[in-house]
């Protein structure tokens, strides 16, 4: 996230309802709510291609104009369409930039493990993200881990990741493994490739006609 909140200046949407929204969304807008601290749910319409653009660059946190009224608001929810490709809907939180929240940030994995280099190793992450209480203004759009130093067998937990500010305060349990470098054994084929001892293989022979001449 930037340092500096942008602006999405926006209208009062004095109609709701799917048929309303769509009416909006062919005329270019995108349709929206603001609620929070405690004040009624506002409807509203962004420029489509300005909002858009602001999210799609990990944009969170806003300064909103509301027909002239300014207010601090945090992204809560994005609405898709059928295919989940493109926005339909987005609703917003109210806050005070000095409040803190509960979120999640995804984690990004560099560096080449030395620990590659071990015939069989493996590198897995079983966590992708970190949940986290931090500032409004601070909340981050991913968290860089450097895997350069791993071994054969280390692990990182997320109490071993640095956080990007001092301030914030890790939710995931301290003792989570979020990466590890496992060397996978190579399996034993002899016994299904070769026979023990050279022995030859047992050759079943017809039965033979075991009743007496002259009988039956």
């Amino acid at each position: 996230m930037s340092d500096d909140n942008p602006t999405l200046v926006a209208k009062k949407r004095e109609k709701v309802g799917s048929r309303y929204a769509k009416r909006v969304r062919e005329s270019g807008g995108l349709p929206g709510v603001v609620y929070g601290h405690k004040q009624d749910p506002k409807p509203i319409t962004l420029d489509f291609r300005e909002a858009v653009s602001h999210i799609s660059k990990g944009e969170k946190v806003f300064s909103m104009d509301i027909e002239g009224e300014s207010e601090f608001v945090l992204l809560k929810d994005i609405g898709y369409d059928y295919l989940g490709t493109n926005i339909i809907h987005v609703d917003f939180a109210r806050v005070d930039l000095n409040e803190r929240v509960d979120t999640s940030a995804r984690l990004r994995f560099v560096g080449e493990p030395k620990g590659l280099k071990t015939a069989g190793a493996i590198l897995m992450h079983p966590v992708n993200e970190l949940a986290l209480n931090c500032l409004v203004t601070n909340l981050p759009d991913d968290i860089e881990v450097d895997v350069s130093d791993l071994d054969a067998g280390d692990t990182i937990k997320a109490g071993d990741v640095t956080l990007p500010k001092s301030t914030m305060i890790l939710l995931t349990d301290p003792e989570t493994v979020v990466a590890q470098i496992t060397v996978v054994a190579e399996e034993e084929s002899s016994e299904a490739s070769t026979v023990e001892g050279g022995a030859e293989p047992e050759v079943i022979t017809e039965k033979k006609d075991e009743t007496p001449k002259g009988e039956g």
